[in-house]
């Protein structure tokens, strides 16, 4: 029941030397008037980021309006009840001056959401859309791990596109299964291609798939295509469990296999090896 200001760090930022500056003092000093009341500056690192790294020396106008804001800020004077919020993605960056006691006291890390935070998000992005009885939210949170909110809007929105393509008037399950592949694995490519090359894929595919199915320390794969997606030419994604933080040696080992199953599947079916295990190897050498 307060009133609520709301700035982006950038406003700040002008070509003219001081104008930063008397922006804050003017923003302060509106909200002191307004008191008791809420301040939020989005993308303070914007303004906020470490001095003496900037070219230009102390008199560079973003030193200066971080400078006013941390005298405003000041927790040694009766603040009048102004309570400022606010938002970075770059915490790294930011002043040391700013993050002490009596400036910005509490820091909360909002990290990707879990399959519960994934739900109430997608209940808020299907909430105007029509969608069939078929459609579990549920089992649709707990398999896109690692989405964040963009993502997921991103997702419904793609789902609904794909329905209206289909003259659909709702949505379905498959409608979000093949939204979740365009996102996660690309889009389909329009290539034509040969019974051959096709049988190729196929097997290279499998060797991923089951060299993972017969260790038990990896992920069971989730779901494999051979259809060409974004730059690959066929993919075997594997699900996550999002509740283990710690990962051993006999994991990655495991792990390592089973990007190698691929290039092995090729050697044992055609007797040699093909170029499209490069990627294979990039990334296998990268997690080793």
């Amino acid at each position: 029941g307060v009133p609520f200001f709301s700035i982006s760090g950038s406003e700040f930022i002008q070509m003219f030397v001081g104008v930063g500056a008397s922006r804050v003092r003017d923003m302060f000093k509106t909200a002191k008037e307004a008191s008791p009341c809420l301040l939020f500056i989005d993308e303070i690192d914007a303004v906020g980021r470490m001095r003496g790294a900037g070219v230009g020396g102390g008199s560079d106008e973003r030193e200066q309006t971080l400078n006013q804001i941390l005298s405003e800020m000041d927790g040694f004077q009766a603040n009048e009840a102004v309570i400022v919020i606010a938002a970075t993605n770059r915490p790294d960056v930011l002043d040391s001056a700013l993050l002490r006691p009596g400036r910005f006291d509490r820091h909360v890390t909002v990290d990707r959401p879990t399959w519960k935070g994934r739900l109430d998000i997608l209940k808020v992005h299907t909430r105007s859309k029509p969608l069939a009885d078929n459609v579990d939210l549920e089992a649709i949170a707990r398999k896109t791990i690692g989405m964040t909110g963009a993502d997921l809007r991103n997702l419904a929105n793609e789902a609904a596109l794909m329905a209206c393509r289909d003259n659909q008037s709702r949505i379905e399950r498959k409608d979000f299964e093949n939204a979740a592949d365009r996102i996660i694995m690309g889009a389909k490519r329009d290539e034509v291609l040969t019974e051959v090359t096709k049988k190729q894929i196929a097997y290279h595919e499998a060797g991923h798939a089951l060299v993972a199915w017969c260790q038990t320390e990896v992920e069971v794969p989730q779901k494999i295509t051979i259809v060409p997606r974004g730059r690959a030419g066929g993919v075997t994604f594997f699900g996550f469990d999002e509740d283990r933080m710690h990962y051993g040696l006999s994991y990655f080992k495991a792990d390592l296999a089973s990007m190698m199953g691929g290039r092995a599947a090729e050697k044992l079916i055609y007797g040699q090896i093909f170029a499209g295990a490069e990627s294979d190897l990039k990334q296998a050498t990268r997690r080793a």
